[in-house]
């Protein structure tokens, strides 16, 4: 009968074969995990744990994620008020992530690309949060002249390229731009951006394939903030421990808190170090967390209010940094300074933001192809 369970009888000759499978799967699971050693035990960067930072180098840290939460803060404010449209993909929460890996690039010569949550990755690189904060409300002084908006912004001058809209994209182009650096051999390294969504995007694995066959000069760091876009990484990933994704390209994984940023930073630099000597990739996973959703139209039911609240008072990244700079001899008013600094410097970007024209008509007709190649 079509789709029913059938009770199968084993003879002889079954039980025989069904021994020998049995004595033959020993070695070959003897062989398997052989094989997992050889992989766990290939050369690897030096093991990271805490950078040891100075005050001075603490308190440029503080002041970096500082301005990227208060950015951010103000940027939701904004969109609720109706002056930023479309979607809008807000950093709260990752802030250890860019301020830790970006301050060990050398901004003459290293590159940075990411995805569509792109404004902090921005302010990291030291470019102006007015033309950022412009660009979100649409003005012609923005830094994609008021047409590109929250995911798509760009900077040649800051060797910032962006700000990708597809899921993924952005891995593949990395790969081109550690590509012109080893060609011109100009010492860069490019620092590439995706998450834990991002990184069951095919194109990613043709780039890891691509970057070790040619020993590129890029680090792969996935920014595993737990949802994606909306499910859990472990309801998602069939191999959630996603420093592991490069192995089978024999590309070196590190996993790292990237809710603290000195232990992001020390990673930064033991990466940096194996990618520039010419050894080829490295992959970084920054455990990380966003507080809110996915972007400003995401309510997030899809985990509860205790638990980001439990992320926020018992990991949260600049919390974290304060407590290391009040042992380290900072006082409260000196951090209060530095607040109401930052503050003003976001209330000054708004404002600037709110103020500044939006593009001529014409503009619409402008960059749209490039015509000399």
């Amino acid at each position: 009968m079509c789709g029913a369970r059938r009770h199968v009888n084993l003879g002889e000759g079954d039980l025989a074969a069904k021994g020998q499978k049995s004595a033959t799967a020993k070695p070959a699971k003897a062989a398997a995990k052989a094989q997992g050693a050889v992989l766990s035990n290939r050369e690897k960067p030096e093991a990271h744990g805490r950078y040891p930072a100075d005050l001075a180098t603490m308190e440029a840290f503080y002041r970096e994620m500082l301005l990227i939460r208060r950015f951010e803060e103000k940027a939701g404010q904004l969109y609720g008020l109706g002056l930023i449209g479309g979607f809008c993909h807000l950093y709260i929460g990752q802030e250890a992530v860019a301020v830790g890996l970006q301050s060990a690039l050398d901004p003459k010569r290293d590159s940075v690309i990411t995805g569509y949550r792109d404004h902090g990755h921005m302010l990291a690189y030291g470019i102006d949060p007015n033309v950022i904060m412009a660009e979100l409300t649409g003005r012609a002084a923005g830094i994609s002249r008021g047409k590109g908006g929250s995911m798509h912004m760009f900077s040649v001058e800051h060797k910032f390229y962006g700000g990708h809209g597809i899921v993924g994209a952005q891995v593949a182009l990395g790969n081109g731009l550690a590509f012109a650096h080893k060609y011109r051999d100009d010492g860069g390294v490019c620092l590439a951006y995706f998450g834990d969504g991002a990184a069951n995007q095919g194109q990613v694995y043709e780039s890891f394939n691509m970057a070790e066959l040619w020993k590129l000069p890029i680090v792969f760091v996935i920014e595993n903030n737990q949802y994606a876009m909306g499910t859990s990484v472990n309801r998602a990933s069939a191999e959630d421990q996603l420093y592991r994704r490069g192995e089978s390209f024999r590309i070196p994984g590190v996993q790292v808190n990237g809710m603290d940023v000195l232990e992001v930073r020390d990673a930064a630099e033991k990466a940096l170090a194996w990618v520039r000597s010419g050894k080829g990739p490295v992959l970084l996973e920054l455990k990380t967390y966003r507080y809110r959703g996915h972007s400003m139209s995401d309510p997030a039911k899809y985990r509860s209010r205790e638990e980001v609240q439990a992320v926020r008072e018992k990991s949260d990244p600049i919390e974290g940094l304060k407590a290391d700079l009040l042992k380290a001899g900072a006082s409260e008013d000196a951090l209060k300074a530095i607040d109401q600094e930052i503050r003003k410097i976001v209330s000054v970007a708004a404002d600037f933001a709110e103020s500044a024209p939006e593009p001529d008509l014409p503009e619409l007709y402008t960059d749209v192809l490039v015509e000399n190649y």
